[in-house]
Order: C-alpha cells, then sequence, then structure tokens
C-alpha cells in the first residue's frame, strides 16, 4: 500500500482507544480539500448495481468514490474522512472488508458509520461520503 501523503498526520491519541480500521484524530497541514458528494451503488447510467446484495453494492460505492478521487488527482491516501450510511448496521462487517481494499489500513481515514431508515431509493443499501486533502 502507497504511504500517507507528507502533509497528513494520522494519530490516535494515547488517551483514547486505538480503534480497528480507522483513525481517531487527521491532520492536515495544508493542501486543499476536496468533499465527494455521498456516493451509492448507481454505474454510469444511473442503474443500481446489486439490488438486494450489499457486498455488490459497497464495491460499486468505493468504485464510484475511486472514480471521484481519480478525477481530481487523488486517490484513497488522500482521504481523511468516510462517512458511511447503512440501511443495515449488521451490515458493517462487509463494509468494512470492502472499504479495506481501497483505503490505506495503516493510516486509515478517520470514520463514522449511521445507521438510518432509509436513503434516496428504496433499493440502495448504503451510501458513503469522502473528504480528500490533496497537498
Amino acid at each position: 500500500m502507497e504511504e500517507h501523503p507528507t502533509h497528513l498526520q494520522f494519530i490516535n491519541p494515547p488517551d483514547l482507544f486505538t480503534p480497528p480500521g480507522y483513525t481517531q484524530v487527521v491532520v492536515s497541514t495544508g493542501g486543499r480539500t476536496v468533499y465527494l458528494a455521498g456516493q451509492v451503488a448507481f454505474n454510469q447510467s444511473r442503474q443500481i448495481i446489486g439490488i438486494g446484495d450489499f457486498r455488490a453494492q459497497a464495491e460499486q460505492v468505493f468504485e464510484n468514490i475511486k472514480t471521484a478521487l481519480a478525477s481530481v488527482g487523488a486517490d484513497f491516501t488522500h482521504v481523511v474522512k468516510l462517512t458511511m450510511y447503512l440501511v443495515d448496521m449488521t451490515q458493517l462487517p462487509v463494509l468494512t472488508q470492502v472499504r479495506d481494499r481501497y483505503v490505506n489500513t495503516e493510516h486509515p481515514p478517520a470514520s463514522t458509520a449511521i445507521e438510518v431508515s432509509r436513503l434516496a431509493r428504496e433499493e440502495l443499501l448504503l451510501e458513503v461520503e469522502a473528504i480528500a486533502v490533496l497537498p
């Protein structure tokens, strides 16, 4: 996995627990901030990928984030924060498995997971938004 950009510091303060899969504090020491809209399992034609299949939707969501990041010259090493909305929190382990194939697991972004009753379309099972910082 690529090293994280030098303009980012990933910190787990000693007085807080060290979490698995995310970092408590991420500090940007300069650069420009990129805010990505929440990504869902739409393909380029706005068709839902993986209806009823959480893993397939999660994979499409992270591929969409990857594409959005690439459009500004970024990749997952630049991601400092993920906010993940799930309609079923029992699917969090699956989401974590998919996410870990994309993020730098040695310096994972700060993250929040939230269970919601519904997303924009009934068939959507998750939505993930991201914040990235470029040098």
